[in-house]
């Protein structure tokens, strides 16, 4: 995959731009500098990851390809599992990080906590529910419909897929933030 792919699977999620975001287990920056083009300087990113150096490079990589234009950016070395310090968020973005965890409900409840009414979680991830070494717990889109229900999200739908010679195809899927009980 590369830039154009991680746009187009984020595009049709974002649907104008500005906001606050927040892209948890962000690594070397890949989804962030997607999100951070669909967003432009009216938006604002929290970044999170572990590893101070990834975010680094990050940084780096975003300041290099997004001179102009970018929204602001705050680096935070964290693990996203663990309570942040966040503001309300109109949305946030999980790619290829919700596949190393097999406890996945719990970390969505609470990912839920951060978002505005309304708001919004798009994750990315490989269609498939079968595992390996790199990616232990991959969860499809069919089975992801379930989970985000059960984790008191709503209206997910199916943003995209493009083809990956890893794992045979990764989606994008948008679920929203269950305000009122129905």
């Amino acid at each position: 995959m590369d830039h154009k792919d991680h746009v187009h699977l984020l595009r049709d999620g974002i649907s104008s731009p500005g906001g606050v975001w927040a892209e948890l287990g962000s690594g070397r920056g890949a989804f962030t500098l997607a999100l951070a083009e669909l967003l432009g300087s009216e938006g604002t990113i929290f970044s999170i990851d572990k590893d101070r150096s990834v975010l680094d490079e990050q940084a780096r990589a975003i300041q290099k390809h997004l001179p102009q234009d970018q929204p602001t950016i705050h680096y935070l070395p964290q693990d996203y599992r663990a309570s942040l310090d966040l503001p309300r968020l109109n949305g946030v973005l999980m790619a290829n990080t919700l596949h190393f965890h097999d406890q996945k409900t719990a970390i969505l409840e609470s990912i839920r906590e951060y978002l505005l009414p309304g708001g919004n979680l798009i994750v990315v991830e490989y269609n498939s529910d079968r595992g390996n070494t790199w990616v232990p717990y991959p969860i499809s889109f069919h089975n992801w419909q379930s989970l985000a229900e059960a984790a008191d999200f709503t209206r997910t739908r199916l943003l995209s897929l493009v083809p990956s010679s890893f794992m045979g195809e990764i989606y994008s899927a948008i679920s929203y933030r269950r305000d009122d009980p129905e």
